[in-house]
């Protein structure tokens, strides 16, 4: 087992209980590791720090696995493999849940997502490729779903040294399969969806928006395949307006919402920003305006613009909203932090000449759980705020 020494100060980070070590901060290395291999973290002083997963071509060259000094194999990630799982038998549905949520779950960079009786994964670092055949065996064994497929069509994987691959893993994928989020059915498209296929981490907070939708007209904003508009339908909703900017999207939304009988769900193929500059132009009005967008940085660098962005679809959203009204407004930006988010939604109100009354401020659920010491693992901001004119 190889080592890597730390340069004197660096296991600060360590000690903190951060899960990555950064190429910069290593001195050297002893007994030759190979891009991948598991090895021992040390201080400069010889103190043993953690185990980790090692890549010298990542800037976060050590992820940890282990704090204790012990032997990474097969048995020890069916352990941590069958810790996750028990974990979401705490409070979750299992077949709409994520199962592994990367650093979080001591497996880090790996995802999996369960939807109906297939799980999605995704591995995007070259440590733990290695172990992905022990995470499929520990997942057939522990859920016996129908199948495990591969989403590795990601570009990190590439800055990581591996291919961009999908596939059948384990068992039968079909193309889509059909799952449940609080009542509410949909069609899942496993092999060619966004990121895993279905976005899970705003499931409780989808269910949060019951008390304020009942006979009341609603707007969702990017609702992708209709997850927040079918929902509001499902919670007895006036009428809802589903807007996104693939008519593609909207079509597989408007089969979902077929799919639950929903026949007061309307859903608009438009860029959201210039529909909600049309629907203010036109002095429509609604009793609830939900903003769900995509992340609009990727990286720290970019979070200026990113904040642009957010001010300007919260400022027209809450131009929409009746006097008495709600915006539920969220952001899945990593790098926009709960704090930033909450000063750029209080700037559009002073712009928008409202006041807002926060109701509750959110994060993603705890099927996506936080690691305090790694703000990275707290990404999803969720406010809902009633609108005072």
């Amino acid at each position: 087992m190889a080592d890597v020494i730390l340069l004197p100060g660096k296991e600060k980070r360590v000690y903190s209980g951060h899960p990555w070590v950064f190429r910069s901060d290593i001195a050297r290395t002893k007994g030759d590791p190979a891009p991948g291999d598991t090895v021992r973290i040390t201080a400069s002083n010889g103190r043993f720090l953690a185990m980790a997963v090692y890549n010298p071509a990542s800037q976060i060259a050590l992820r940890i696995v282990s704090r204790k000094d012990e032997v990474i194999d097969a048995d020890f990630i069916r352990r941590k493999v069958k810790a996750a799982v028990d974990y979401r038998r705490l409070f979750a549905d299992l077949a709409s849940c994520r199962l592994i949520f990367a650093e979080s779950d001591g497996l880090p960079a790996v995802i999996v997502d369960s939807f109906g009786g297939v799980l999605s994964l995704q591995c995007l670092c070259l440590g733990m490729e290695k172990y992905k055949d022990a995470i499929c065996d520990a997942l057939m064994d522990e859920l016996h779903p129908l199948g495990i497929y591969e989403r590795g069509d990601v570009p990190v994987r590439e800055l990581e040294g591996l291919p961009q691959v999908t596939g059948v893993l384990r068992g039968n994928v079909p193309d889509r399969v059909q799952m449940e989020e609080n009542g509410v059915k949909f069609w899942v498209d496993v092999k060619n969806g966004q990121k895993t296929g279905f976005f899970l981490d705003q499931k409780e907070n989808r269910a949060a928006i019951a008390p304020f939708v009942k006979g009341k007209t609603v707007l969702d904003c990017f609702t992708h395949t209709g997850s927040f508009a079918l929902h509001a339908a499902r919670y007895g909703a006036a009428h809802v307006t589903g807007v996104d900017i693939s008519e593609f999207a909207c079509e597989c939304a408007r089969e979902n919402a077929a799919l639950n009988g929903f026949d007061n769900v309307d859903f608009v193929a438009a860029n959201a920003f210039d529909f909600l500059k049309e629907q203010s132009a036109k002095g429509e009005q609604y009793d609830v305006v939900i903003l769900d967008p995509p992340a609009f940085t990727k990286s720290r660098s970019a979070v200026e613009a990113a904040a642009r962005g957010y001010k300007e679809i919260n400022l027209r959203g809450m131009k929409l909203v009746k006097n008495g009204g709600y915006l539920i407004t969220c952001s899945c930006s990593q790098h926009m932090l709960p704090g930033q988010f909450k000063d750029v939604v209080l700037d559009a109100a002073r712009d928008a000449r409202v006041s807002l009354f926060q109701v509750e401020y959110r994060t993603q659920g705890r099927d996506h759980p936080i690691l305090p010491a790694a703000i990275e693992t707290q990404y999803l901001k969720c406010g809902i705020y009633r609108v005072d004119k």
